[in-house]
């Protein structure tokens, strides 16, 4: 536990000077990357639900926080939240549709309801097609914080994840979490035990509708600009590349893969091979080598450190 506690404050300082010794605006985009894949990651690492939906969540918030950003003038914990209430309702709306399927019948329906979201959006007026929302306003935090400045906007891209990441952690270390992992390892079990599976399954989707659509809302407003790329097939493949790379089912694993995934654009930026073809072949060897990712790897090594350890002292 002593190790744990260490390990923890460790991470809390490296966070806290983290902005004066690399790149922000990297740091910030990886941590809105960090919620997407944690949301994904706990739909099906924790919960056993593939979605390949989540482009609605993140494309859906990040419009609704831009416009109300630029055309409602909101305040910016104002725009965040009603684009993370309007990824929660479509959540909701999600599994009324496909909550009874399982499996990739539930995957072809959520993917098919995400592209029925990017055609509202593309159609919808205050979107501007294919323009997008540009120039969207980071603005005053409660009237008093700038978020313009770039420091600003870290620590509370940093705080608003450290309170998603908790609440992550809680649900799962909670009896809702409890009965959502039964439910995943035995769907039979747990109905027999008298445990309405559905609404287990429709309060999860919810949750997780939520948490992708924060990372999606700080995203607008870090870029300020939503677009339909948020939107695409294209951003919902994204989060699994990135919480499959960190590991299925851990805590850690959805900031190791975002943090790995960013590390790669940012060393392939100046280079003509397009990064997206390594992230996959990064995938793909994780894929059939490394099944529980970056977050399993590390575990694994530890497993055996610990072994070895006592073997030396046994000696």
């Amino acid at each position: 536990m002593t190790i744990k506690l260490i390990l923890a404050v460790l991470v809390a300082v490296v966070a806290l000077v983290a902005p004066f010794l690399l790149y922000p605006f990297l740091l910030m985009k990886m941590m809105c990357l960090a919620l997407v894949a944690a949301s994904f990651n706990l739909l099906f690492g924790f919960g056993g639900m593939l979605s390949f939906g989540h482009a609605a969540f993140i494309g859906s918030a990040a419009y609704l926080t831009s416009y109300a950003a630029k055309v409602l003038h909101l305040d910016p914990m104002l725009s965040i939240l009603l684009g993370v209430a309007t990824a929660a309702l479509i959540g909701l709306a999600f599994g009324m549709v496909a909550i009874r399927r399982r499996g990739i019948q539930f995957a072809m329906i959520t993917l098919a309801l995400s592209q029925l979201v990017y055609f509202v959006l593309l159609q919808a007026p205050f979107t501007h097609g294919e323009d997008g929302l540009q120039d969207v306003p980071r603005g005053m935090l409660f009237g008093i914080v700038s978020l313009q400045n770039s420091i600003n906007m870290y620590y509370f891209i940093l705080g608003t994840a450290v309170l998603a990441m908790a609440a992550i952690y809680r649900l799962v270390n909670s009896p809702f979490g409890q009965i959502l992992i039964a439910i995943r390892d035995n769907e039979a079990k747990a109905t027999s035990l008298g445990y309405n599976i559905h609404r287990y399954k429709l309060g999860l989707l919810v949750f997780a509708a939520a948490i992708a659509g924060l990372g999606g809302a700080l995203k607008a407003l870090l870029f300020q600009i939503a677009t339909l790329n948020d939107a695409t097939y294209i951003a919902s493949t994204e989060v699994v590349i990135v919480a499959v790379i960190g590991g299925l089912g851990t805590m850690s694993g959805p900031v190791l893969g975002a943090s790995a995934i960013i590390l790669l654009d940012w060393l392939f930026a100046e280079v003509e091979f397009p990064v997206m073809v390594v992230n996959g072949l990064v995938f793909m060897a994780c894929v059939l080598m490394f099944r529980q990712g970056i977050a399993g790897g590390i575990d694994g090594i530890k497993s055996h450190w610990n072994v070895l350890a006592k073997r030396v002292a046994n000696v």
